[in-house]
């Protein structure tokens, strides 16, 4: 391919402004600036940036055929053309051309237009069909003489920024199709084999599309061109997979073998657990001991649904570390979860005289300066916290483990300085990220190829299924009164709200007036708020009060989504579920049903329903295995529930749909390995086309 050389991108940019429509006054500095809020910077770049829809102007409606909210072109004659000062300063115009008359308006106008509209001159039309008040009428069509040869390809219309039109985007992008090299990366066998067509005439005909081709094809993104495009965009992440990994197996990571004997931390915590290990707990426990025990860093994802018992995994995986002489750190997206983490492993490790620390931002600057001395000096083997563990003045001893909990929470960034701080003696630390939402086969094929993925696929026993009612908000009555009920049985409840301060625009209940009207309604209950927004203290004293047993119900927002554990909470209400996404209710629904008492989830909602909302919460109704709904959630709202910030800094997927797409995501990961084991070169020059760079946002 041709270099990617910087004044090849400002003539992109510069030549075609000064000529364009609409861009007066613009310069080429300035369309350069536009183009790099595009992330277009290489002539690559720019051919690329393919349309998002076209417009057909090759060919001319008749007035009398037209239908209002359609878009078309018409031609005709200019009848009149004038100043009108009521309701608004606006230009009015018509033309027609036998067959009936078109109404054009004008709320905005340059003295130039109106003089191109003069009466009597033939011009041509275009934009979308609309009913206006004495017929069909454009508001802002754009007008062109006809004497103007009609084109013989389809329009493009390009994604844009404020400021830069059409006009120059095309020529910039035509520009930019001369520049560069459009030779195939893809080796003829496997085009072939895959029945794709030539990248050349791929993107030729999605930039300028012939007027036979049928358009619903390239707007659904069906057309053969569009299918090699998705391809390549597919494999270039795979081969970016691939690479990270690569990478990875490159550099030098502690050994951490599981120690034999009975003194050992791992023996002593598996012979003091009040519980035994799952088979599928042991089979990733394993699988963990086998990673730590080699010399490059171990990259693995963790993943259980709720309720599946990773924490123990983690700490089994944190006591072999130890065993070895190692730190490991825990880091948790919130103050929450990470103080259940902190009460439940130092209730597990304390006891075998492993030293704890608990690092967060609301510590007090003395307690903060104690626990970073100890973090520092090595005296504290296992240290939990928040982002507070990746500040700047941290530096561990010996960091040989660092586990990351709800890894899609936080972004490449965090992920990558956690990693960083046991860089002292050039080792990396080996990672363990956990995520209680299940990744989808799709995602884990595609989005997470370059990790070492572990599926605690079973429940420990004694969890018992819980029972999903859908109830309309008008049956609130019903359920207070089953919360009453459940309360005197001796059960815990959660009541969770989506906001916490009043919303016009949303209209919610908020959790601070919920609360408010269920100590009225259930004046012999003690009932507690949790939320956001409380200071630390006041937030840990609440949820101590409810842990303990102490308060019957808690009103909380969705800080309780994760990490709390209350096995004798056996009914949950969920405000407004409607408002919540499949991953976030199939969480809070894993708060309850964590004892032996029957749980039912109370799933209250407004109508009227949208479509989604419906799907949702039907799905939530079917079933409680988190795989299938994460693949329904996968298919209502795309990719980044999963992924978070995973790929921060890098589009998600701009062509191809993860959903739609299987096929050709399955292609994908196949052909990635064929071509780095048979055509190195090939996959040189794929990756310099389609990544240019940007293979780091991958390696966290």
């Amino acid at each position: 391919m041709k270099s990617a050389a910087k004044p090849a991108v400002q003539r992109a940019a510069g030549r075609p402004a000064a000529r364009a429509a609409g861009s007066k006054g613009a310069s080429a500095a300035d369309h350069a600036k536009r183009f790099e809020r595009l992330g277009l910077r290489r002539p690559e770049d720019f051919v690329l940036h393919l349309p998002m829809r076209y417009e057909d102007e090759t060919q001319v409606t008749q007035i009398g055929n037209l239908l209002p909210g359609q878009w078309a072109m018409v031609e005709g004659e200019v009848l009149r053309c004038e100043l009108a000062f009521r309701p608004r300063r606006q230009l009015l115009a018509a033309i027609s051309d036998g067959s009936g008359e078109l109404a054009l308006r004008y709320l905005n106008f340059y003295p130039s237009q109106q003089k191109q509209l003069a009466v009597g001159k033939r011009m041509r039309v275009r934009g979308d069909v609309r009913g206006g008040f004495f017929g069909i009428e454009m508001v802002h069509p754009r007008a062109t003489s006809a004497d103007v040869p009609l084109p013989n390809a389809l329009t493009p219309v390009y994604p844009t920024t404020d400021g830069l039109p059409q006009p120059v985007l095309r020529r910039a992008i035509g520009e930019a199709l001369s520049q560069v090299s459009l030779s195939d990366t893809l080796p003829d066998a496997l085009r072939e084999r895959l029945h794709l067509m030539p990248f050349d005439a791929a993107v030729r005909i999605l930039h300028a599309p012939p007027p036979d081709v049928v358009v619903h094809t390239l707007v659904e993104r069906a057309h053969p061109a569009w299918m090699r495009i998705k391809f390549d965009e597919l494999l270039a992440q795979q081969l970016s997979l691939a690479l990270a990994r690569a990478g990875r197996l490159e550099k030098q990571s502690p050994r951490l073998p599981r120690k034999a004997g009975k003194q050992t931390v791992s023996a002593r915590l598996l012979a003091a657990l009040p519980f035994g290990l799952t088979g599928a707990q042991g089979r990733v426990v394993d699988e963990i001991a086998t990673d730590l025990a080699r010399p490059h860093p171990m990259q693995r994802l963790l993943q259980g649904d709720v309720g599946s018992g990773k924490t123990v995994v983690a700490a089994l995986a944190a006591a072999q570390a130890i065993d070895n002489g190692y730190q490991a750190a825990l880091m948790a997206p919130t103050e929450i979860l990470a103080e259940q983490h902190f009460r439940k492993l130092a209730g597990w490790l304390e006891p075998l005289g492993i030293s704890i620390a608990w690092l967060t931002g609301s510590l007090s600057a003395k307690a903060k300066r104690e626990a970073t001395a100890r973090v520092e000096d090595g005296s504290a083997q296992l240290v939990i916290g928040t982002q507070a563990l990746i500040q700047q003045n941290i530096q561990f001893a010996r960091l040989g483990l660092a586990i990351v909990d709800e890894q899609h929470r936080f972004g490449v960034g965090q992920r990558l300085a956690l990693r960083s701080k046991g860089d002292k003696d050039q080792a990396v630390p080996h990672q363990l990220m956990m995520t209680a939402t299940p990744i989808p086969r799709t995602l884990a094929m595609t989005f997470f190829a370059d990790l070492d993925v572990s599926v605690i696929d079973e429940l420990p026993p004694g969890r018992t299924p819980v029972v999903t009612k859908l109830l309309s908000d008008a049956r609130r009555d019903e359920v207070i009164v089953r919360v009453h009920e459940a309360a005197r049985a001796g059960r815990q409840i959660y009541w969770v709200c989506p906001l916490v301060e009043e919303s016009e625009a949303l209209e919610l209940q908020t959790a601070v007036d919920t609360c408010e009207a269920l100590r009225v309604a259930l004046p012999d209950l003690n009932i507690g708020l949790v939320h956001g927004r409380l200071p630390t203290a006041e937030k840990a004293a609440v949820m101590s009060s409810f842990t303990k047993g102490e308060m019957e119900v808690l009103v909380a927002t969705t800080v309780i989504e994760v990490g709390v554990d209350v096995p004798n909470a056996s009914l949950m209400v969920i405000e407004h579920a409607e408002r919540f996404g499949l991953a976030q209710l199939h969480q809070l629904r894993g708060r309850v049903g964590r004892g032996a008492n029957e749980s039912v989830c109370v799933l209250l909602y407004q109508t009227p329903l949208s479509m989604i909302a419906k799907q949702r919460l039907r799905t939530m109704h079917e079933t409680t295995d988190g795989f299938e709904i994460a693949q329904r959630d996968l298919s209502l709202r795309g990719p980044g529930e999963f992924l978070g910030a995973r790929q921060s800094g890098l589009a998600l997927m701009r062509f191809a749909d993860l959903d739609a797409d299987i096929e050709l995501a399955e292609h994908a990961h196949e052909a990635a390995a064929w071509l780095q084991a048979h055509h190195p070169d090939a996959v040189d020059a794929h990756l310099a086309r389609w990544m240019h760079g940007r293979e780091d946002f991958l390696k966290a």
